[in-house]
């Protein structure tokens, strides 16, 4: 057998190997029970589907994504971020373009679709409020600002993002459609009307913890975290006047070593069936406008994109222009 020949077979004996190490793909997420559901009704059908194992990573960091991209040293493929970083980042030069012919945006709500990003599921903040523990709950942003006639604490995200900033303005009775550009003199004002009095809380399960624990019995949450913690009994009651909307978006770093496999990962997770399964189960609304018709309609009333009449959509591209610098200011502000 000459060397010729001996190369040959080693590569076909070894060929077996190189192609399942290649035929793998790095998914960042959030964690907890959100990201257990994107295993479940994205990942696991798309190794199903390709064969391609889907390996976890987390949790999402900005500047772990803004390193890796800078030292040509990418080892995630496909990431779940924020809306308004979603926009940031695609300017920045930090994210891959998409590729829509393997990715059918066609059937995407265009609110979450940019050249570098697509939705990956979209939440409102709304009021939430432990029935057991008040002799009565805030249904309005004014009500949740309001001490007198609502004492005691209440709960709010900590991390500069949309959500917080909007429902203090909103509060102080500024329309829905004069919230942009926002004023961060009024906000603040209105904000500090209530500081002695919040708890903030960092992510989903903090939150949940607060509102059931009664140590803040309402405030402001992510729309899914209130089913979740309904269903474990707690006597939760939740308002939508006025719920805020806001997204996750999936994204793919500039550099990633398996770009065309995570265009066909987005394309899956973005499908109508597998947006259907996310949908249901974490209560937050599907990206892909044909998953609602494949869902049991009692599921598909509660979610987001039901609760309309009074929604307001947060600017996604105001926030991305002005994320640092409200940042800067909402970061001192809390430190006061």
């Amino acid at each position: 057998m000459n060397n010729f020949t001996i190369i040959a077979a080693l590569a076909a004996t070894l060929g077996v190997s190189t192609a399942a190490s290649a035929a793998e793909l790095v998914f960042t997420s959030w964690g907890g029970t959100t990201q257990d559901v994107q295993k479940a009704a994205w990942a696991d059908k798309f190794t199903e589907k390709t064969g391609t194992t889907v390996v976890q990573d987390g949790p999402t960091d900005y500047g772990k994504i803004k390193a890796m991209v800078e030292a040509a040293g990418v080892t995630w493929d496909v990431v779940d971020v924020e809306g308004d970083y979603a926009v940031q980042a695609g300017k920045a030069g930090l994210l891959e373009k998409l590729d829509f012919a393997v990715i059918d945006k066609t059937k995407l709500d265009p609110r979450f679709v940019t050249d570098y990003s697509v939705g990956s599921f979209y939440y409102s903040f709304v009021i939430g409020c432990n029935k057991d523990a008040v002799s009565a709950c805030p249904k309005t942003w004014a009500d949740l600002f309001d001490t007198a006639k609502f004492p005691g604490k209440r709960t709010f995200y900590k991390w500069s993002a949309p959500g917080v900033i909007e429902a203090a303005l909103l509060a102080d009775g500024v329309a829905a459609d004069k919230l942009y550009p926002l004023d961060l003199d009024r906000a603040f004002k209105k904000l500090d009307t209530i500081k002695a009095d919040i708890v903030w809380w960092s992510g989903g399960a903090q939150s949940q913890q607060l509102l059931a624990s009664a140590e803040a019995p309402f405030g402001s949450f992510w729309n899914g975290r209130l089913t979740a913690l309904a269903a474990t009994g707690v006597t939760v009651e939740t308002s939508w006047d006025q719920n805020i909307t806001a997204a996750d978006a999936l994204v793919v770093p500039k550099g990633a070593k398996n770009k065309d496999e995570a265009m066909k990962f987005i394309a899956l997770a973005t499908s109508a069936e597998a947006q259907a399964e996310m949908a249901k189960g974490t209560g937050y609304a599907p990206i892909n406008v044909g998953s609602p018709a494949l869902m049991d309609a009692e599921v598909a009333k509660s979610l987001p994109d039901q609760q309309t009449a009074s929604q307001v959509n947060a600017d996604m591209g105001y926030w991305a222009e002005n994320r640092d610098a409200i940042g800067e200011r909402w970061y001192a502000w809390q430190a006061q």
